[in-house]
């Protein structure tokens, strides 16, 4: 596995053309400060009034609680836990677990849009806190618009507060104060809260890659993330619930009202609530939002209708203190972890990373394991598929060493399928951007979280992962991915044959060290280029391979 290191670049360039780049972009850097006039600041959150407040005690009575209690006497030491793999199913259990919620509920996400299903779930929550169940909603600023209506209008609610992780500034704040506070402190802001969880009364929770917005529950027309949580049940949701506490009440993390500059009434709210009603009428049915919610969730624990499966695990999140206080020497539990997990194992590793970009340690550590006869799979997004083309510019380079050493690499395919109505991790007419990040060891062991196989997981962003002991579902997932590495949904990487080499020489084609095998219409066929990829994307690969921008990605 990855030693990542943070210090260590891997550029392919000569150093005089590194160094004329790197004089560029500061060039650009300091005319730009000298335009917008300085660097704006703002004042720590432990200046502004917060209230610090902690998780729902799992001892306190709830419906939810008082389901499982059975089960857990029956499963002593034991979790239980449910993999989704299925977008609408995704979507479904998150606005069941909001409307199951009968004291907390708490959502803390890399993302967060106001877009259909968004608002779906934002009007689950709504109706959560109308009961009177205290909802805490935390939100990382790089994707946040603290402009939003729905969220500001939110969280002028008595029981709704939302609060802002690592802003860039408050809304007050220009645009230009605001970008100038990202280019006078980017080793701070390029710091972000890439953790995803939602948690109902401190009983279950849902972790996993999935962010909230429309690409992520198969509800975009244009755009499909492939993607996997797991909802967790049980004594280890305390240890979400402690991840999440330690991250609210961090100093990072800002009250909405204290940046955004929106200001509203309670005739506002009333407004907000109607339009969120009127949303669901619209949007529950087509979106498939309603089914879960015909039985309540603790009504389907007690009947065994939920469909857990129990097994010890363990839950592994970082600290806030990777962004709020850096420092070279912090090792990532979630990181470190998996890595023990990985060396560990004896027979067969397969690893889901949309983001993968291994290094020379990650190369050696891979190669270690296949050469004590370890079976490696990768799945990573193809140039075609990819979402972040620069990420791609700094896995490309590690391909070759990959195969020499013997991992097998398989590249996500921007379509797959025939479509349907019930879309899947594999199937969709959109164009699909593998997004799940997995890990299987033996098949005995899974890993699920919201960790990539990157310099940024490894030492910018935070993250959290779940380690799942359980045989049943661990092959559940290598099921998953031996179906999403089949040849009509994933290209299987491979280096040239001598006889191939030929063939391409005869035909004047390019020539190369890498072939991709793939399936077009029930035939085999093979590239010598990133399929499908296009020259726009080729040309961006390779300009992002002239950059000094390795360990950012």
């Amino acid at each position: 596995m990855p030693g990542y290191n943070s210090n260590k670049n891997n550029i392919r360039v000569q150093e005089m053309h590194a160094a004329c780049v790197v004089w560029l972009r500061l060039a650009f850097a300091c005319a730009f400060l000298a335009f917008v006039g300085g660097c704006a600041t703002r004042p720590p959150a432990t200046d502004l009034h917060r209230d610090i407040t902690h998780a729902l005690p799992a001892s306190e009575p709830t419906a939810l609680g008082a389901a499982l209690a059975p089960l857990e006497r029956t499963h002593p030491g034991e979790s239980g836990f449910r993999v989704l793999a299925n977008g609408a199913d995704a979507l479904q259990m998150r606005i069941a677990l909001a409307r199951a919620a009968t004291k907390t509920l708490d959502m803390q996400y890399y993302i967060a849009n106001e877009d259909t299903t968004g608002k779906l779930l934002l009007g689950a929550a709504l109706y959560a806190a109308d009961k009177g169940v205290r909802v805490r909603m935390l939100v990382d600023d790089l994707n946040f618009k603290d402009i939003d209506r729905v969220m500001a209008a939110l969280n002028s609610h008595d029981n709704i507060e939302i609060r802002v992780f690592n802003p860039f500034g408050a809304a007050q704040q220009s645009f230009y104060e605001r970008t100038s506070n990202v280019v006078t402190q980017l080793g701070h802001f390029t710091r972000r809260m890439h953790n995803k969880a939602m948690i109902a009364d401190n009983q279950i929770a849902i972790v996993g890659g999935r962010n909230l917005g429309d690409e992520y529950f198969s509800a975009s027309e244009t755009l499909q993330f492939r993607d996997i949580d797991v909802l967790a049940a049980g004594p280890i949701t305390n240890d979400v619930s402690a991840s999440f506490d330690e991250y609210w009440n961090s100093s990072a993390s800002y009250p909405l009202r204290a940046l955004n500059k929106q200001k509203f009434d309670a005739a506002d709210l009333d407004a907000m609530r109607n339009e969120l009603r009127q949303h669901w009428r619209t949007n529950a049915d087509p979106y498939n939002a309603k089914p879960l919610n015909a039985t309540p969730l603790a009504s389907q624990i007690q009947k065994n209708e939920l469909g857990l499966t129990w097994a010890e695990a363990e839950f592994k999140a970082d600290t806030p203190d990777k962004i709020t206080h850096p420092s070279p020497d912090y090792k990532s539990p979630p990181l470190e972890r998996v890595i023990e997990l990985v060396n560990s194992a004896q027979k067969e590793v397969l690893i889901t990373s949309p983001y993968f970009v291994p290094h020379d340690a990650g190369v050696d550590a891979l190669g270690a394991l296949t050469a004590r006869g370890v079976r490696v799979a990768v799945l990573t997004n193809s140039l075609a598929a990819t979402d972040a083309v620069a990420v791609q510019a700094g896995y490309s380079p590690y391909r070759e060493p990959l195969l020499a050493r013997g991992v097998a690499l398989y590249e996500y395919m921007p379509q797959q399928g025939e479509g349907g109505a019930r879309v899947d991790f594999v199937g969709s007419t959109s164009r699909s951007s593998l997004h799940a990040k997995t890990f299987v060891i033996d098949r005995q062991t899974l890993v699920i979280g919201s960790m990539n196989l990157d310099p940024r997981s490894a030492n910018l962003n935070t993250e959290l992962v779940l380690v799942i002991h359980s045989p049943p579902l661990a092959d559940q997932l290598a099921r998953i991915f031996d179906h999403a590495t089949a040849p009509a949904v994933s290209w299987r990487v491979a280096l040239v044959t001598p006889d191939q080499r030929a063939r391409l020489k005869a035909t004047s084609a390019p020539p190369g060290d890498l072939v991709w095998t793939g399936e077009v219409n029930g035939q085999l066929r093979t590239w010598n280029l990133d399929p499908d990829a296009g020259f726009y994307r080729n040309l961006m690969t390779g300009i992002f391979m002239l950059l000094p921008v390795d360990s950012e990605l």
